[in-house]
């Protein structure tokens, strides 16, 4: 038997943890022993149903599938038997899709790369899906090159703390825009400049960029402009309600400057390029608190006040913490 969380949709107080049978890998799957996982905004989106375009994908009366959690790390346990990368007593990482809040699960081998050396089972599960936002954001969607002058807003939280840290990784000139208390991790994490949103607005000041990585999108598509270069481009991670998406979609081409959005890509190329980036010390996650299994309700309420400093962690009991 195994302990995993279910839900519906609703408030975190619907979260309950049920006892299941422990699942058997398919072929090209691995069974993973979960030592922790991540909660991220996709889990109280899901388990809220909110905004209301994650039910068209999701279920629109109840979740087709009851179960969250994204980014795991942990053992392999077994492996399926067309499994070549992976065998028993491996320490993996990866996005799984759903399921990481629980004991063990099952997932496709190309989901998964071996653990990061560096880190712990907390910080890697920190990574994948602030990882890949970050990178294909910056990498693929704003096309990033070395010298250019990036702008991350929300520079603090979980996909602006990998955002920064990826920037500067490629090469770039990077202001980080954060409250005040963040000031000092924002500029710890490399950023070259920092702009404390209390005190000014990045979208009035002189300073244009090449790049504005927005990792809020709580902005409109005028005042990402003002803050561009004549050819510049704004990429936003996600998104919020669906009239901001519409704003987005049906303004963001006009022009010259181009504002759009993005969600992440799962895939092992870029897993294993997190991998390296972190190896070589260019990305280390940034982990604001951890909570046991039982307590996802409690860190699921915490990341929707939109104040975490970083990731949300949950470990499963008996294993490190941070």
């Amino acid at each position: 038997m195994q302990a995993i969380l279910y839900q519906r949709y609703g408030s975190p107080d619907v979260l309950q943890l049920q006892e299941v049978a422990k699942p058997t890998p398919q072929a090209d799957e691995v069974l993973i022993k979960i030592q922790a996982a991540a909660a991220n905004p996709l889990d109280w989106h899901h388990m809220r149903g909110q905004p209301f375009l994650v039910r068209l994908t999701g279920g629109m009366r109840a979740p087709k599938d009851p179960r969250l959690g994204a980014d795991i790390a942990g053992y392999v346990e077994a492996v399926g038997n067309a499994v070549k990368t992976f065998q028993p007593g491996d320490q993996v990482f990866g996005e799984i899709g759903v399921g990481g809040f629980a004991e063990y699960v099952c997932a496709k081998e190309t989901a998964l790369a071996p653990k990061p050396a560096n880190l712990s089972f907390a910080q890697a599960a920190a990574l994948p899906v602030v990882a890949f936002t970050a990178l294909q954001g910056l990498r693929d969607h704003g096309q990033l090159q070395a010298g250019q002058k990036v702008l991350i807003n929300g520079a603090s939280g979980g996909v602006g703390t990998l955002a920064v840290q990826i920037a500067k990784a490629l090469g770039a000139d990077v202001t980080g825009v954060c409250s005040t208390r963040n000031i000092d991790l924002v500029r710890g994490l490399g950023a070259d400049r920092v702009i404390d949103y209390t005190q000014s607005d990045f979208t009035r000041g002189e300073q244009r960029y090449d790049l504005v990585y927005d990792a809020v999108g709580n902005r409109s598509v005028p005042d990402y402009r003002r803050a561009l270069t004549p050819q510049g481009v704004c990429v936003i991670a996600g998104f919020s309600t669906l009239a901001w998406m519409l704003q987005i979609v049906l303004r963001g081409s006009w022009g010259g400057q181009k504002v759009s959005s993005h969600l992440a890509q799962p895939n092992q190329s870029d897993l294993l390029t997190i991998k390296e980036l972190s190896e070589s010390g260019k990305v280390i996650p940034v982990i604001d608190r951890c909570y046991p299994l039982a307590e996802t309700a409690e860190a699921i309420r915490y990341l929707e006040t939109a104040r975490a400093r970083g990731k949300v962690i949950i470990t499963v009991a008996g294993t490190d913490k941070a």
